[in-house]
């Protein structure tokens, strides 16, 4: 990771202690990097959003970004995908620059997002959704990806033909994970999961979240509670005002006296 110049008052950056052959605390020995982010620079009009993030995902990882409203989370998410191209930086996906692609190419590599706030098509079936995120895909294997993910939310094969908008905030927030994972993702960004869900809710998100991760699949986690996102991933950035000021294993970062004071509460 590249460093980072904090704003007054800021956590001081420090960088994740290396191990492993000079991997990042936290990851898997021969694990490979699967994402590569380095110094970007997302604008929306003529405001600055991101001032320099850079961040690596390792192939099997859940890596979170935590920090408060503003910070860049989700733009960092959205520049990944193509929905807000940086002006400035690079983006490597499996050794491959992506920062200059649109959207549905960056998805056709491997790259699926579940947006912040769910954004479900909200005239469509839940069948209908789940199919919509197969649209990369030209193989016969769609149907039993659909009856996998009503494996993992038996609630969505219950509300089958319901339309999205009918749902509740819960069940929209399944359908957006299913959806994105109906792509076959190499990569799945996670965006805010827990926002505005009852604690239950939340709690088999996360169940969710850990068995895919199980299953080998890579997560890049934004999420505002903390205590959620270290709890499930390997490691970790916090971001404030459009820069990372810290990163490390995610035990060390729960552990860390800034981030206990600033984040999680104690």
């Amino acid at each position: 990771m590249s460093e980072q110049t904090p704003e007054p008052g800021a956590v001081p950056a420090t960088p994740a202690t290396s191990g492993n052959g000079g991997l990042p605390a936290g990851v898997k020995p021969g694990a490979t990097k699967i994402l590569e982010v380095n110094d970007i620079q997302t604008y929306y009009g003529s405001i600055q959003a991101l001032k320099g993030v850079s961040l690596d995902v390792y192939e099997g990882e859940v890596v979170t970004m935590i920090g408060s409203n503003g910070a860049g989370k989700s733009t960092t998410l959205r520049s990944i995908s193509g929905l807000n191209p940086p002006k400035v930086g690079s983006i490597k996906f499996r050794g491959k620059e992506i920062s200059g692609l649109a959207g549905h190419q960056i998805a056709e590599l491997g790259i699926a997002q579940s947006p912040e706030g769910r954004r479900v098509f909200p005239r469509m079936t839940v069948l209908e959704n789940l199919e919509m995120g197969a649209f990369i895909r030209n193989d016969s294997q769609i149907r039993s990806d659909i009856e996998r993910v009503y494996e993992l939310f038996p609630r969505l094969k219950e509300r089958e033909k319901q339309k999205g908008g009918t749902m509740s905030g819960g069940e929209q927030q399944m359908l957006a994970i299913g959806r994105a994972l109906m792509a076959n993702p190499k990569l799945l960004l996670l965006d805010e999961p827990s926002l505005g869900l009852a604690p239950v809710i939340v709690d088999r998100i996360y169940e969710v979240v850990r068995e895919l991760n199980s299953r080998g699949v890579t997560i890049l986690l934004v999420e505002q509670n903390a205590n959620y996102a270290l709890d499930v991933s390997n490691r970790g950035y916090v971001l404030e005002t459009g820069r990372v000021v810290l990163s490390n294993d995610s035990t060390s970062l729960r552990t860390d006296p800034e981030v206990q004071k600033a984040y999680l509460g104690t």
